[in-house]
């Protein structure tokens, strides 16, 4: 039975790294994948998800505005597919998680998104609160503070390195622009105490 999938977690746990094996993992066995990313992440280029240690595909893009389900429904009548991968899926709206969930309840097909948990002011993303509230399975891959513990927050940095604490929710960086950290640190660095 198709089921709605959401792996989270801050910043370098390998979300695209895993999104792309397991694509492979069903491509191996020759079935049909597609994949999604956000149109604002063009750190790599548009429609491409790019893992760290250099893993990359070609994929979708979706834009704030776009019907994933129609969109969905007319690709499958193309080419019938038996996953659906989405990167970067914090990204998503209320409305678009919805849909995603109509493909896996409808269409019976099962949908694995990957996307960060908060923002670097520690609030969830609107896709990321909606998938937590009606996703099927949770996961949580896990990333490492500078202290060796989980890290589970995320803190933005300006082009000197000082920490960010307000601004757009969404400002697309790397490891140049966002940290991961433990709650503790993530804590003292937005200097909550």
């Amino acid at each position: 039975m198709a089921q709605l999938y959401f792996y989270y977690s801050a910043m370098n746990a390998g979300k695209s790294t895993s999104l792309l094996q397991s694509a492979h993992n069903y491509t191996e066995q020759g079935m049909s994948v597609l994949l999604y990313t956000a149109a604002v992440d063009e750190r790599v280029k548009k429609g491409v998800i790019a893992s760290r240690i250099g893993l990359q595909s070609d994929a979708q893009i979706f834009e704030a505005n776009s019907e994933l389900y129609d969109e969905i429904v007319n690709l499958h009548q193309q080419t019938p597919y038996h996953c659906i991968f989405v990167d970067e899926a914090q990204f998503l709206s209320r409305e678009q998680v919805d849909q995603l969930a109509k493909v896996v309840d409808l269409l019976g097909i099962p949908v694995l998104c990957y996307g960060i948990r908060s923002d670097f002011q520690g609030e969830l993303f609107p896709g990321s609160q909606r998938l937590l509230n009606i996703a099927d399975k949770l996961t949580e891959l896990k990333a490492v503070c500078h202290c060796g513990r989980k890290a589970t927050m995320v803190v933005r940095r300006d082009a000197l390195g000082n920490v960010v604490k307000a601004g757009e929710q969404v400002v697309i960086g790397g490891n140049d622009s966002y940290e991961s950290m433990c709650r503790h640190h993530f804590f003292l660095a937005m200097a909550v105490y």
